[in-house]
């Protein structure tokens, strides 16, 4: 019996197949080989054809079974994982009428921001937890007064997961959990927040149905199965942002817990039983998908910025150097790159800056001095910074961590980069065998009761390996930190 977790992320998707009684990944899949493209008409824009992420779907899907061989009728069930805050927006025959604009797109600020102040700070902070700052609700705002008339054509108005299984199913759906990370679930009432709705003029009717987080949400259709190569009536049994999937993938669930993970954006997620927010909303609380809190820490610019400076800076090295050879560049540097600093923000409005877009800096450059080596650290240590300067803002509303659980991929396969987090952030960084796929499969098996309990759900998750700080370097990297922030209040006052 096999369970099938798929991973809708920005730069690709990821498919993989668990073996239930084990835990035991039997295959995965990625696609595209390279990383997919965004649109940016305008700056600070960021769109995707919600078509491209199910074509690639389906090429992972045909690799996946190809690589495992293992029989359609046998797999149980299905758990999908998504890039979060983005907007689709389908006609009344299920197809998409314009790109989607996704999580790290900026047009809609503004607009959050005009309504967190009219509706009043206290009523939004009370009701939402946060400011409708530049999430989903604020997007389709933007929809309504920029293209009224494709806006008029709205049916149904998603999340990038929800449009998946749509495309799986036939079915519009979306649950309690996505509605927070979009801004439109009502903490106080435990409803959608329509006083919000109501103000920006939106017909509470564009929302999909309502289904729980785990559960059999839908069938595989006869059309999907065909073009997918799986069962006709597989189950849906799971769906949720890719943070708070990454957390529950780490078993990341009671509060204190806390998850991290450095794809192209750099997230810390901690749980909590209180649902408290932060004044400034430089951190946001959504629902965790057991319906505890979940308080999250994005920083836009991270994988991105190290992929940038490979295919920017180290691609015209023949042949091109690989991540890895670049980490062992970086750390042949000292702590501090020699005064060469850089601010990981080039990716869109930060929230943990007030949604300020300030873009990414480089501070201290010295022609005698620098080289590609200083670069490859500063990058390294400026996120890593970035993400301690928003751990600190976390702390101010009661998120503290001994410990920081993430899966040994992305950034973290780096030692220097992993190394640098734990002795910054003061944290045991755990790393564990599992992805957002892998965590997606073994949630459809929980939804659909292959597993009785969320105990069951994490047979085979292991440890791989503890990363400790490096007490004799804590005090070093606290000057340099300190540093780095007084050239980022510099620019944000």
């Amino acid at each position: 019996m096999y369970l099938l977790g798929y991973d809708i992320g920005s730069s690709s998707v990821k498919a993989t197949l668990l073996e239930a009684e084990t835990g035991k990944a039997v295959a995965s899949a990625t696609a595209p080989s390279s990383e997919m493209g965004m649109i940016a008409h305008k700056a600070g824009w960021a769109e995707q054809d919600p078509d491209m992420w199910w074509k690639y779907l389906k090429e992972a899907t045909q690799q996946l079974l190809t690589k495992s061989n293992v029989k359609k009728q046998d797999i149980k069930s299905i758990g999908i994982s998504y890039q979060m805050h983005g907007l689709v927006a389908v006609d009344k025959n299920l197809i998409p009428l314009r790109p989607a604009i996704i999580w790290c797109d900026s047009r809609a600020v503004q607009i959050g921001e005009s309504a967190f102040q009219e509706i009043g700070r206290e009523k939004c902070l009370t009701d939402l937890l946060n400011s409708p700052a530049n999430f989903t609700a604020s997007k389709l705002k933007w929809v309504q007064a920029n293209e009224p008339n494709l806006y008029a054509n709205i049916y149904k108005c998603m999340l990038p997961g929800d449009y998946i299984a749509l495309k799986m199913s036939g079915e519009a759906q979306t649950t309690a959990s996505g509605l927070s990370e979009g801004i439109l679930w009502n903490f106080q009432t435990h409803q959608i927040a329509d006083f919000l709705l109501q103000y920006y003029g939106i017909d509470p009717s564009l929302l999909p149905h309502l289904v729980p987080t785990f559960g059999v949400q839908a069938q595989l259709s006869y059309s999907a199965s065909q073009e997918l190569g799986l069962e006709t009536g597989t189950k849906i049994g799971y769906r949720a942002g890719d943070q708070p999937n990454n957390a529950f993938s780490l078993n990341v669930l009671n509060a204190g817990e806390v998850a991290a993970t450095a794809g192209t954006s750099g997230v810390v997620y901690g749980v909590s039983d209180s649902f408290q927010y932060d004044p400034q909303s430089r951190v946001n609380t959504f629902l965790h998908v057991n319906h505890k809190a979940g308080i999250l820490l994005c920083i836009n610019g991270t994988g991105i910025l190290n992929s940038w400076l490979r295919q920017n800076i180290f691609s015209s090295a023949t042949p091109s150097l690989s991540y890895q050879e670049i980490n062992q560049l970086a750390s042949s540097v000292p702590i501090g790159a020699e005064g060469l600093f850089i601010l990981p923000f080039g990716n869109g409005a930060e929230r943990v800056l007030n949604n300020q877009e300030i873009g990414g800096n480089i501070f201290g450059l010295q022609f005698n001095v620098h080289q590609k080596a200083h670069l490859a650290r500063a990058v390294q240590e400026g996120i890593v910074f970035a993400l301690r300067y928003g751990f600190d803002v976390m702390k101010g509303i009661d998120v503290q961590a001994k410990t920081v659980r993430a899966g040994d991929a992305n950034m973290f396969l780096s030692p220097l980069f992993a190394q640098t987090f734990a002795t910054v952030t003061g944290t045991d960084v755990e790393l564990y065998n599992t992805d957002g796929s892998q965590g997606a499969a073994r949630a459809g098996g929980l939804g659909v009761g292959i597993y009785s309990s969320f105990a069951e759900t994490f047979v085979g998750l292991n440890k791989t390996r503890t990363i400790e700080p490096v007490l004799d370097e804590k005090d070093r990297y606290e000057e340099v930190y300190q540093q780095w922030v007084n050239k980022l209040s510099g620019i944000i006052g």
